[in-house]
C-alpha cells in the first residue's frame, strides 16, 4: 500500500529519518519544517495522511491540527501527531484538536506502518465516497463536522466479559452516550450492529474468547466491515495490537483506561463515522436522482431504456415472456389549464403512487415524459399484461383524486396500450411502437380503456 505522506517537523534530522523510512516503503513523501509551510503544502501536495510534530516554534502542532480539521477541504485527511510527550493529557489535547492517532518518540517502525496503513485505508474509502458524491461536482465544499454533534446520544456496544473494562467505560460515557454491554462475545456477530451502533469497543482480555478473532469476524462481514472498532489492550501486548491495527481496527486504548482519553477517542470515531455515513447518504441520493423522476419518484426515461434492453436480452436468451404498458392521462392539459400546474403535478404524483401499489416489486414503473408513463412487466404474457392494465385503469378511475383543486376531488382516467415481446428480432423500439399504437387506438375509441396490440 502506498500513499502521499506529509511529514511536518522543525528538526531536520527527524524529518530526514522519517523520510528515509517512508520512502523505503514506497510512500510518496513531502516535508514541511513549520506549521505555516504545512498548511500551504496541504493544498499543493494533497496528502493522504499527515505526520505532524507537536512541539514546533510559532504555530505548534495542536494549532495546526485544529486548522486542518476546521477546514472543509482538509478535514477528511488523517493526522497522526508525533510527540515525545506520552502522558494521557497530552494525547487528549491532540485528539480534541482532531488528531486521528498518536505516535510517541522514539518511533517504533512496526507501529508507524500499521497506523499509516489503517488510516490510509480509511482515507481511500472516504476519497471513493467523495468522488462518487455528485453533489460535490459544483465544487461545493463539505460542511465541517460539528464536534457538538458527537457529544451525546451515540449508540456504543461494549464487549467485555470480565467487567472491569466495561465498568470503567460505563462510568465515563453513560451520561453522554447510549451504552450496551455484551458479556457473551459470540452474540456480537448476530446483532444488527451496522444499523444499531455507531461504535464497538472490544476488550482483548476476554475470558474463553479471542478478542482478535471477534474483530476479524466483524471486519469480514459486509454489514459490519465499515463499523468503527476500538480495542482496549495491555501496554505490553504490542504484538496483538499490531495485528489488530493491520486487520482494520480503527483505534485502541491502553489499560488502565484514562477517562478523558476514552471520551476523546470515542468522539473521534463517532465523528468520523457520521462523516462517512453522510457521504454514503449523498452517494445513494445521487444514484437515486440519476435514475428517478424528481416529481413522481418513479424511474426516469434513461433508466427505462436501460432496463428495456436488459429485459429484452433475458427474454431472448431464456425464452421468457415480457410485456409493457404505455399509460397516458386522459384530458390532462385541461387539468393544468383549469386548476394550475401545482394541481397537475399532484395528480401525477398520486397517479404514480397508485401505479406502484398495484404492481409487483419486480415490475418497473417509469415516467417517460409529461403525463406519459410506462410499466415493464417481466415474465408476463400479453393477456396477463392486459389484465394488469385493466386493474390499473380501474384503480385510477374508481376513486377521485383529492389533490387540492378548488372544485374538489378530480375524476381522473387513463388510456393504456399493451404490447409484448414476440420474436428474437424484437427491439425496445419495436415493442414500444406497438404499445403506443395500441394506446392511440384506446384514445380514439373513447379513452378510459385498455387495448392490446392483438386487439
Amino acid at each position: 500500500m502506498t500513499a502521499r505522506v506529509l511529514v511536518v517537523d522543525d528538526i531536520l534530522a527527524n524529518v530526514r529519518l522519517l523520510e528515509a523510512k517512508l520512502t523505503s516503503e514506497y510512500f510518496d513523501v513531502h516535508t514541511a519544517s513549520n506549521g505555516l509551510d504545512a498548511l500551504e503544502a496541504i493544498s499543493s501536495f494533497n496528502p493522504d495522511i499527515i505526520l505532524l510534530d507537536v512541539m514546533m516554534p510559532g504555530i505548534d502542532g495542536i494549532e495546526v491540527c485544529k486548522r486542518i480539521k476546521s477546514n472543509p477541504k482538509s478535514q477528511h485527511i488523517p493526522v497522526i501527531m508525533v510527540t515525545a510527550l506520552d502522558q494521557p493529557e497530552d494525547r487528549v489535547k491532540g485528539l480534541q484538536a482532531g488528531a486521528d492517532d498518536f505516535i510517541t518518540k522514539p518511533i517504533n517502525d512496526a507501529a508507524l506502518f500499521c497506523r499509516l496503513k489503517s488510516l490510509v485505508r480509511l482515507k481511500m474509502l472516504i476519497d471513493e465516497l467523495r468522488g462518487r458524491d455528485t453533489s460535490r461536482l459544483l465544487d461545493e465544499p463539505d460542511e465541517p463536522v460539528d464536534l457538538a454533534e458527537v457529544e451525546a446520544n451515540a449508540n456504543v456496544l461494549i464487549v467485555d466479559n470480565r467487567g472491569i473494562v466495561a465498568d470503567r467505560i460505563t462510568d465515563s460515557l453513560s451520561e453522554l452516550h447510549n451504552l450496551v454491554v455484551l458479556k457473551n462475545p459470540a452474540e456480537a456477530i448476530n446483532l444488527n450492529l451496522e444499523s444499531e451502533f455507531d461504535l464497538v469497543i472490544v476488550s482483548l482480555d476476554l475470558l474463553d474468547h479471542d478478542g482478535l478473532r471477534l474483530c476479524s469476524q466483524l471486519r469480514s462481514f459486509e454489514k459490519t466491515r465499515q463499523l468503527p472498532l476500538l480495542i482496549v489492550v495491555d501496554p505490553e501486548d504490542g504484538a496483538r495490537l499490531m495485528r489488530a491495527l493491520d486487520m482494520g481496527v480503527n483505534d485502541y486504548l491502553h489499560r488502565p483506561v484514562d477517562k478523558l482519553e476514552l471520551r476523546a477517542r470515542v468522539n473521534t470515531q463517532i465523528k468520523r463515522k457520521r462523516y462517512t455515513d453522510r457521504l454514503r447518504k449523498n452517494v445513494t441520493r445521487s444514484m437515486e436522482l440519476a435514475v428517478t423522476d424528481p416529481l413522481t419518484g418513479l424511474y426516469n426515461r434513461r433508466h427505462m431504456d436501460n432496463q428495456m434492453e436488459i429485459q429484452l436480452a433475458n427474454a431472448g436468451q431464456h425464452g421468457r415472456p415480457m410485456c409493457v404498458l404505455t399509460i397516458d392521462v386522459d384530458f390532462f392539459k385541461p387539468i393544468n389549464d383549469t386548476h394550475g400546474h401545482d394541481v397537475g403535478d399532484r395528480v401525477l404524483q398520486e397517479l404514480a403512487r397508485r401505479l406502484k401499489e398495484q404492481v409487483r416489486t419486480i415490475d418497473l414503473c417509469c415516467r417517460i415524459g409529461g403525463e406519459e408513463f410506462l410499466v415493464i412487466l417481466p415474465g408476463t404474457k400479453l393477456q396477463v399484461g392486459f389484465t394488469v392494465g385493466e386493474r390499473l385503469r380501474r384503480t385510477i378511475a374508481s376513486r377521485p383524486f383529492d389533490v387540492g383543486a378548488k372544485s374538489g376531488p378530480l375524476s381522473i382516467t387513463v388510456s393504456i396500450g399493451v404490447a409484448d415481446f414476440q420474436t428474437i428480432g424484437d427491439t425496445s423500439e419495436s415493442i414500444l411502437k406497438r404499445a403506443d399504437e395500441a394506446l392511440y387506438r384506446a384514445k380514439r375509441a373513447g379513452r378510459n380503456r385498455v387495448i392490446s396490440e392483438a386487439a
